[in-house]
């Protein structure tokens, strides 16, 4: 613990407090700054850390080494490419961005600065999907055939008219994929490749006053061959654990949030009974509430991100790779508003 990452936020939303616990849980990080555009001053002083009057005097300042941007979707890129070219890290909540082209700005920034852009995609740091991740790259399903993610969800009315940005199409950037489904489209994405092309459906079948779907279904096939469909919804009440399942010609896992709840191959290994007696990370899934996740993922997530800048490399989860989920969510939408199958790019 040579250097203490010193970490501002941007934006004091819901979703703020999660960082600043995970911050204040970390040995070798430290909260020190934050800005919003509202709830800054209640923020400040609940985690003991210094208001700062504008987005430039927050990047100004030299006790910040990183930021986390914690605005809603369609508002990370702006405050992201500023922070870059200040010469400081990005962690952004996810969606990244809510467009492959923004994403791509925020990528440049980031090769130029030389400095680390990051996504939260804490699902990742969960020992279940960890062990059904090496499985997968030890070739243990031998080649995969049918590849899914199931994010049946529920979110009540007043959810969506908590903030006048949620279920917009310009600053949510989507509804039950985007918001919600991207972890699990992420995980999706993370064991078996980004799906190469989509034919998608949608609808807005039990909220009212949002122009976003709150229901969707698309089929997917992969480069390699493979099949697969994703469901997301937050109208299905009560609420689900999302769920992803990969198949292939030697074996298949069922990854509910972080639990293992299916794990069989054809060429049994010692250590596959204590993987199906079950276990997993703490991370939390927010299939009724989007508060009941923890902070546990968030903390490993972070903890990486202190690592990588100490070592000077990149964390576990890059710009790139958060781009992938919102490519397919994106290609997910225009499929559905065309009804044409579409290419992921």
């Amino acid at each position: 613990m040579s250097q203490t990452v010193r970490f501002a936020l941007i934006g004091t939303g819901n979703i703020s407090g999660i960082h600043a616990e995970a911050i204040r849980d970390i040995p070798g990080a430290e909260l020190t700054a934050a800005y919003s555009l509202a709830g800054m001053d209640a923020f400040c002083t609940k985690w003991g850390c210094s208001p700062t009057a504008s987005l430039e005097a927050l990047l100004a300042r030299t006790d910040v080494d990183a930021v986390c941007i914690t605005t809603p979707s369609g508002m990370h890129g702006e405050p992201a490419i500023a922070a870059l070219n200040a010469g400081k890290h990005v962690l952004c909540e996810k969606p990244i961005e809510i467009t492959v082209e923004k994403i791509d700005a925020m990528l440049a920034a980031a090769a130029a600065s030389g400095c680390i852009l990051s996504a939260v995609f804490q699902s990742r740091f969960g020992e279940g999907a960890r062990t059904v991740k090496k499985a997968v790259d030890e070739g243990r399903f031998g080649r995969l055939t049918l590849c899914s993610a199931y994010i049946k969800w529920f979110r009540t009315q007043a959810y969506y008219d908590s903030g006048a940005w949620r279920g917009t199409w310009e600053i949510d950037g989507g509804g039950a994929l985007m918001n919600q489904g991207v972890h699990a489209i992420d995980l999706l994405t993370w064991f078996a490749g980004v799906p190469c092309e989509v034919k998608a459906h949608m609808a807005t079948l039990a909220h009212e006053r949002i122009a976003v779907e709150d229901t969707a279904v698309a089929a997917l096939k992969f480069p390699s061959g493979a099949l697969g469909v994703v469901e997301g919804a937050t109208s299905a009440y009560p609420g689900w654990n999302k769920r992803v399942e990969l198949s292939g010609d030697k074996g298949s896992v069922i990854l509910e949030d972080d639990e293992i709840k299916f794990w069989q191959f054809e060429e049994e290994r010692p250590e596959d009974a204590k993987i199906r007696s079950g276990g997993g990370a703490n991370i939390g899934g927010g299939a009724a509430n989007p508060l009941a996740i923890g902070t546990e993922g968030h903390r490993r997530q972070i903890e990486d991100l202190c690592n990588a800048i100490r070592e000077k490399r990149q964390p576990a989860i890059g710009g790139r790779d958060a781009r992938n989920a919102v490519a397919v969510i994106r290609a997910i939408y225009k499929s559905a508003q065309t009804g044409e199958t579409v290419a992921v790019v």
